[in-house]
């Protein structure tokens, strides 16, 4: 498939909406050029893995991968990362949550998400393993609010995990900034789990040690104002006319 030349400037939510996964695919190999060729092969092997752990995974109108493929490649482009290893963990993010089983293989009764965190750690290494460990939503208590514990989670485990910031703030961008690309009734349930996080998300920013330039963190700023103002065009009510 032929791609325009300018493929590397689009935003990548009008890449998913013209080009598709393809699109996404060779945006993100054109971000690859930025790295070695170690480097590279490590980032296509934590690729390949999530292709294959999210293979029938989708996300109302798309593929699941496309969520990945945005969230490692706002990372390398917008946030300028060049640490492989939080690229990596961006791009697996959600695999233990969401397939600890099929990642984990048999493991003799041990708990799933252990041993799948345990493969990763094996496959490239135990830092990966714990930046997706913070990302990793655990279980949750059923007679409290999940979106109340979600929060609790986000702050305390992000709070530890300076570069599970990155990853987790890219990963909220895509959700929060990208709501409008969705459709149907996760719309409003979308907006109502991640406008809390909005101040949540703004403090961590702009900690000291979350290790960002000063440019890259005006931008992620003004992203989650622009979350803001969605949230609440789908959120509150209009004002009425005189």
């Amino acid at each position: 498939m032929e791609f325009p030349a300018y493929l590397a400037t689009m935003p990548m939510h009008a890449i998913t909406e013209i080009h598709g996964e393809p699109g996404l695919l060779a945006r993100f190999r054109l971000e690859l050029r930025a790295f070695d060729e170690a480097a590279r092969e490590r980032l296509t092997e934590a690729l390949d893995l999530a292709a294959e752990l999210h293979r029938d995974d989708r996300r109302v109108r798309e593929p699941y991968l496309n969520h990945l493929l945005r969230v490692a490649i706002r990372m390398m482009h917008h946030y300028q990362v060049r640490d492989v290893d939080v690229i990596v963990a961006g791009l697996l993010h959600d695999a233990v949550e969401d397939h600890p089983e099929e990642l984990a293989g048999a493991h003799d009764g041990e708990d799933a998400t252990a041993a799948a965190l345990a493969v990763l750690a094996d496959r490239f290494g135990p830092r990966v393993a714990r930046l997706v460990a913070a990302v990793t939503n655990p279980a949750y208590d059923p007679e409290r609010d999940k979106h109340v514990q979600y929060r609790e989670h986000v702050a305390a485990s992000l709070d530890r995990e300076p570069w599970a910031r990155v990853i987790k703030i890219s990963d909220f961008t895509d959700n929060g900034v990208g709501v409008i690309h969705t459709v149907g009734p996760k719309v409003v349930s979308s907006a109502t789990k991640y406008r809390p996080l909005v101040p949540v998300y703004r403090e961590l920013v702009t900690r000291p040690d979350t290790p960002l330039s000063a440019p890259v963190k005006e931008h992620i700023l003004g992203q989650l104002d622009l979350a803001e103002e969605r949230f609440s065009a789908i959120l509150d009510e209009p004002p009425h006319p005189n």
